[in-house]
């Protein structure tokens, strides 16, 4: 690991959650808040009024894929608090006031992706989310409320909602929480401009009436009527009531100083190159084409293993070795394989295993997107790019591919697929195709016509698939002048050149949502206004009134 402090696990069970409670009852999941404030993922601070951390996120991650894929029968999922008169009060702020600013930023993406998977569910799998706000809600509190489809507010002239971090904190709701007022409740911009100022917050029929709310009901009311709407959202669902669900094992996993090692996904840190080579292997062996033969398979299925275990390292990679900054983006298999993989997703993609597996792999591949890491694919002897690994390449800022004119047996391929053209749709919408050749025509159909052809490096490169053909006698030396050069280079820099590279499709509330707080947030949770010594994050909670530069920047 790149710094002292111990290892960031993202796997857990629910026999270990400390701070969510989960039940089912017919089609209606119900997961109640009630944080542990001495259960904190690191030592000095409390989760005190159901404020959370990162340990609370990764059980609610969990949570949401064991709904997912443990329960199809599940169609709405509330949440909700255990805890009186507060529903969550937001991220922790002596925890955030105690840590690094890279700790903070990628807290604030994890919760991100987190809240994101809430709409991508509803917009995809048909999982809709009942936010039971059932006392104060502040912070990021409300940004997991907002995230949901509807917000019920109970009207007991004390619980309200408010965006507090500007006037409180001297920093932006840094999960999604003024884009989402705007772009998705449609809150008029001067009454968002009160709301966001304010840090009492807005309470009954006001919160309504500025659209902060769906709902709101008395308290002698509040249970049934997130009830009734609770059912009211199921019966938009098509997820089966009858489905047997996939228990998701605990994975294989081997933890090295300088690896990760799982059945399908490798990634070998060289520490002193400051690069992490990732290998993915492609399916092995028989695999089942039909509905009986995945479900039987459970959560052993290739394609939802696989998965799983490229998440997996995507966060623990993303958290734990913050040196490593060059990712080496490698496969490994035959390409057949994978596009017959490719062939049993789409041809069973209307049941609900299938849709959540395809799901989860086009959320692992959004992490990929958004990582501040560069990535590099090597296409080399071996590889299987094709189909939806080919995916893993057209997600890298470049891609290699090994020419060997004279070896046509050992030249590697790579195939574009049927899923390559919106099975996994990024942030954005687009394809990955579709971003790479700004949805031209004339390019699309060039490519198109090469679909399920192998493709050596030239007849790639023609197509404008990968960034570079070297042959044989220059790869490895223009490889690893450009790997070279790119560790040399700046980390700040970097990030806001990727990000703004990786993303030149259209605008829409999930990429102003990154945007905004690579640029914004990461910027204002660097001034001495919020975290100087007399920053309002760090006074927060000591009595003392911060002190601000009132020069504007």
């Amino acid at each position: 690991m790149s710094t002292a402090a111990p290892r960031v696990d993202y796997q857990t069970h629910p026999s270990q959650y400390r701070h969510w409670k989960l039940r089912f009852e017919g089609p209606v999941a119900t997961l109640a808040a009630d944080f542990d404030e001495n259960a904190g993922l690191r030592p000095g601070y409390k989760l005190k009024l159901n404020s959370y951390d990162l340990g609370v996120d990764i059980e609610l991650n969990d949570a949401i894929n064991r709904v997912r894929f443990e329960h199809p029968e599940v169609r709405t999922v509330v949440l909700t608090s255990a805890k009186e008169k507060v529903f969550c009060s937001g991220a922790n702020i002596f925890m955030l006031g105690v840590s690094s600013h890279a700790w903070k930023v990628n807290f604030c993406k994890f919760t991100n992706e987190t809240r994101n998977g809430f709409e991508d569910s509803s917009s995809h799998s048909g999982l809709k989310f009942l936010a039971a706000v059932n006392g104060a809600c502040a912070g990021g509190g409300y940004e997991l409320a907002l995230a949901c489809d509807e917000i019920i507010l109970v009207d007991d002239r004390s619980s309200a909602v408010s965006l507090p971090e500007v006037p409180l904190l001297g920093v932006l709701p840094g999960t999604g929480g003024l884009t989402r007022v705007t772009d998705k409740r449609h809150v008029r911009h001067d009454l968002a401009d009160i709301f966001c100022t304010t840090t009492e917050g807005v309470r009954g029929q006001k919160a309504k009436d500025w659209r902060l709310v769906d709902d709101i009901a008395k308290p002698a009311a509040f249970a049934a009527k997130v009830q009734e709407r609770a059912l009211q959202l199921a019966q938009k669902s098509d997820r089966p009531a009858d489905g047997k669900g996939v228990e998701l094992t605990p994975l294989q996993r081997t933890i090295e100083a300088d690896a990760l090692r799982y059945p399908n996904v490798t990634v070998e840190i060289d520490r002193a190159k400051r690069t992490a080579t990732w290998t993915v292997k492609g399916p092995q062996g028989v695999q089942p084409t039909d509905v009986a033969g995945i479900e039987a398979a459970g959560s052993a299925w290739y394609p939802l293993q696989v998965a799983r275990e490229l998440e997996d390292a995507i966060l623990s990679m993303r958290t734990n070795e913050l040196d490593i900054g060059t990712w080496l983006i490698k496969t490994e298999g035959d390409a057949a394989d994978v596009i017959a993989m490719d062939a049993t997703l789409l041809a069973n993609r209307a049941h609900w295993l299938v849709r959540e597996t395809i799901g989860l792999l086009r959320r692992t591949f959004s992490r990929l997107d958004v990582s501040s890491r560069s990535l590099f694919a090597l296409i080399e002897p071996g590889s299987c790019f094709a189909g939806s690994f080919l995916e893993l390449a057209l997600a890298c800022d470049r891609s290699y591919h090994l020419a060997l004119p004279d070896d046509e047996a050992r030249a590697p391929k790579v195939t574009v697929g049927d899923a390559n053209f919106g099975l996994y749709p990024m942030v954005t919408g687009q394809s990955r195709l579709g971003r790479r050749f700004y949805d031209e025509q004339p390019a699309l159909d060039a490519v198109r016509a090469k679909a399920g052809q192998a493709l050596d490096a030239d007849a790639a490169f023609a197509v404008g698939l990968v960034t570079s053909n070297p042959d044989d006698i220059d790869w490895a030396d223009e490889t690893r002048i450009a790997i070279e050069e790119r560790v040399a280079m700046s980390p700040d820099a970097l990030t806001g050149m990727e990000a703004n590279l990786r993303f030149n499709g259209p605008e829409n509330m999930f990429t102003r949502v990154f945007g905004r707080l690579t640029a914004w947030q990461n910027w204002i949770f660097q001034r001495p206004n919020a975290v100087g010594d007399k920053g309002a994050l760090k006074v927060y909670g000591k009595g003392e009134k911060a002190a601000f530069d009132w020069n504007r920047v």
